[in-house]
């Protein structure tokens, strides 16, 4: 059995994200997004909020699993069996550090691949760095998450 992960903060999911988990999920078994609980980053949505948001975006697929972790990327997959990393590209500026991370990842557990997909031309230039300060801003995200995202952003900052 393939699985992949796909692990990120997804803080909040995009439908950049939903492009790399719908194209990744045809390319193996079983996926598991990964929310990564990052203490050294403060988010706007919490790491259960997050795996909720997740949860109801991808239902309809069925080889999807969300979870959470935190520590080694490798350490996870070792334990949820999976040998493929999937890391989605944007921009040329993504993938020096995608590459480091890819070739670290090698190194410390060999089983362990890292693909690219790049990101669909429409999502290029999207990251969920973005939409928090169009929310914030009281813009209109609801070109960049699916509208399930956009309940819980709104929710999450008290607008209406």
């Amino acid at each position: 059995m393939k699985v992949g992960i796909y692990p990120g903060s997804f803080d909040p999911v995009t439908k950049g994200h939903l492009d790399i988990i719908e194209r990744s999920s045809k390319m193996v078994d079983r996926l598991i997004v990964a929310v990564l609980n990052n203490n050294a980053k403060s988010p706007l949505f919490s790491v259960k909020e997050r795996v909720n948001m997740l949860k109801e975006v991808t239902k309809e697929i069925d080889n999807v699993v969300i979870d959470s972790f935190s520590g080694l990327l490798v350490d996870y997959a070792e334990k949820n069996h999976a040998n493929i990393i999937v890391r989605g590209l944007r921009a040329v500026t993504d993938f020096e550090y995608e590459l480091q991370m890819a070739q670290t990842n090698r190194i410390m557990d060999n089983n362990v691949d890292t693909i690219f997909l790049t990101t669909s031309l429409q999502y290029a230039y999207l990251s969920s760095s973005i939409v928090k300060e169009v929310a914030i801003n009281n813009g209109d995200v609801s070109k960049f998450v699916p509208e399930y995202v956009v309940e819980q952003i709104q929710k999450k900052l008290n607008i209406s």
